[in-house]
């Protein structure tokens, strides 16, 4: 039984998150459709990551086999026809061994978020950055992040529903640079907490807005206290951009 791989790109906006709900449009449940639609399968689709309602991708990666063989254009091509008219887009496919698994084989992901800080709404980005009407110090919020990289424990940026088995996590990278008008944040794991990179955000935006010093988010850090984090940033402004395998990088 061939199995394949996908890498995804969509716009989280219209979809209770990737995870497949009864009753509620998901990204991982229209794939499934799309799936049956073209090969008169109804098969289980593992993405590599659960991205929350409202989460963006531009390098989502999952896997899914198929009872017969299939080439891969073949099978982008019927997927981006059957998702229409869903803001769901197949970047590339390709038959994998069968050991390959697109959560568990992934070796780094990677995340991108967005914050427009200005006194205009956003009008041709609406629902993909994260509007804040101040002023933000982009210089101090990279000062501060670069107290979260390397092995912490994590609880305090962790969601209380978190199912991860332990906080303890290896942060790779965490800059934050201006481009143009918007501050991005980009953020490199191996893998991640629930709600983490939210909370990552959220509690820089606290320094950027000068409420919060860096030893404040230090002192966060070392509470391991969700109470300590500051307020959750909304998912809107959040990308999935890629996720790496040993045998390519999947980041755009």
């Amino acid at each position: 039984m061939p199995r394949y791989r996908i890498t995804i790109e969509y716009d989280g906006t219209p979809f209770f998150g990737w995870q497949i709900q009864p009753d509620r449009p998901t990204v991982q449940g229209q794939i499934i459709k799309a799936i049956a639609a073209f090969s008169g399968e109804t098969v289980a689709v593992r993405g590599a990551g659960r991205t929350d309602t409202g989460v963006h991708a531009q390098g989502q990666v999952a896997h899914f086999d198929l009872s017969r063989t299939w080439q891969p254009f073949r099978i982008r091509d019927a997927l981006n026809y059957h998702l229409k008219p869903a803001p769901i887009v197949v970047l590339d496919a390709s038959e994998v061994p069968p050991d390959f698994d697109a959560r568990y084989s992934a070796t780094g992901r990677h995340y991108l978020y967005r914050i427009l800080p200005r006194h205009s709404p956003p009008g041709l980005e609406r629902n993909r950055v994260w509007w804040v009407t101040c002023e933000l110090d982009a210089n101090a919020m990279a000062d501060a992040a670069k107290l979260l990289i390397g092995r912490h424990d994590f609880t305090t940026f962790r969601a209380t529903s978190c199912q991860a088995l332990s906080p303890v996590k290896t942060l790779d990278r965490l800059d934050v640079a201006r481009q143009g008008a918007e501050i991005r944040i980009e953020v490199a794991a191996r893998s991640f907490l629930h709600h983490q990179v939210r909370s990552f955000v959220g509690s820089l935006k606290m320094v950027g807005e000068g409420r919060w010093r860096p030893d404040d988010l230090q002192k966060a850090l070392d509470a391991r206290d969700r109470t300590t984090c500051g307020a959750l940033a909304p998912s809107q402004g959040l990308y999935l951009v890629g996720v790496d395998y040993d045998d390519v990088k999947n980041t755009v």
